[in-house]
């Protein structure tokens, strides 16, 4: 059955829907998609315009001020396209396991109306996105797989869904976001960082450390604990930034890479779509540490943080991963 159905027109009932929570305004889903595609621009853009809309029933008296959008048309890659917003309110975001005042919506097809070629059905379904249990007859190929890999991460970022085919949904966890890289213009030496990983994890060592041949720093740090796995920062000069950074003037960031990861326990977790209640627990601990161990970093070189979604992270999202209510565990630091 096709959900949101009346909301999205039936001529674009079996596109992906992804939809994406608006509780301060309309969604920058232009940025978003800039962050994964070349060239995003709107063939039509979409348009906005209030009214008056009268309240009927027992409960309601008068008039509400409300907004109606003509959905608009954006290029995503090369022969897709996504059509919206299409507003999505009151019983119809529980239709949708959504637990969010208002969100809009965005279809997800080619640009040419024909149907995307896709692989043979997936010969295992463990995989950390749910593509593969949501596309169990033909797995998505080449630019369709991109689009949905894309609004699967835009949908983590926002705490939104895609509803794969129109119907099949996928809720990616956005506490699942752990990872961050910070990209500044100061190179610092493994001595230099060392200590701030130890403010975190005690028992942490310099892995690796051999500088290039033009002396750019190349070294990688461990931070091991007894239950959460272990923090790993990676810090090397890199030829390429994310495209995300494009949009940003280049004296914000530089070619030295700073990645923050977290090696769990068990590694073959971080590809389940449903971990283990333990993982989760260690994950929530981690991806606090994490947030403030970049907010530490950053503080001190400047630079910008992109999360493992390929999207900017900014002060705000930092400082919410941090919160110990935003996720599962018992505050910032890791269990040693």
């Amino acid at each position: 059955m096709t959900l949101l159905a009346g909301i999205i027109p039936a001529e674009h009932a079996a596109g992906h829907t992804l939809v994406l929570p608006c509780p301060d305004g309309p969604v920058a889903v232009s940025p978003m998609a800039s962050a994964w595609f070349s060239d995003v621009t709107w063939l039509r853009e979409p348009s906005r315009a209030s009214g008056a809309r009268k309240m009927t029933g027992a409960r309601f008296r008068g008039i509400q001020q409300a907004e109606s959008v003509t959905p608009g048309v954006m290029r995503l890659g090369e022969e897709h396209i996504a059509t919206g917003p299409f507003a999505v309110e009151g019983e119809r975001l529980a239709e949708v396991s959504l637990k969010a005042p208002k969100a809009e919506a965005y279809v997800l097809a080619r640009s040419d109306g024909l149907r995307d070629v896709r692989a043979p059905a997936p010969t295992s379904y463990d995989d950390r996105d749910g593509i593969a249990r949501s596309f169990p007859q033909a797995l998505p190929q080449g630019g369709e797989l991109r689009v949905i890999q894309w609004a699967v991460a835009a949908a983590r970022k926002t705490g939104g869904v895609l509803l794969a085919d129109g119907h099949r949904l996928m809720a990616p966890d956005p506490t699942g976001s752990v990872n961050l890289t910070l990209y500044s213009a100061h190179p610092l030496a493994s001595g230099d960082i060392l200590p701030l990983l130890r403010a975190f994890i005690a028992t942490a060592e310099v892995g690796a450390d051999q500088p290039t041949a033009d002396g750019s720093p190349h070294y990688r740090l461990v931070g091991p604990t007894a239950y959460d796995g272990s923090i790993v920062i990676d810090v090397e000069r890199v030829d390429r930034v994310p495209r995300a950074l494009a949009e940003l003037d280049w004296r914000s960031y530089g070619p030295f890479a700073y990645r923050m990861s977290w090696v769990p326990a068990n590694p073959y977790e971080l590809d389940l779509e449903q971990p283990s209640g333990l993982h989760v627990i260690a994950r929530a601990r981690m991806r606090s540490s994490m947030a403030r161990l970049a907010v530490t970093l950053q503080s001190r070189i400047a630079g910008i943080v992109v999360d493992d979604g390929g999207f900017v992270a900014g002060a705000g999202e930092l400082e919410t991963r941090n919160d110990p209510q935003a996720g599962t565990g018992s505050g910032g630091r890791a269990w040693v």
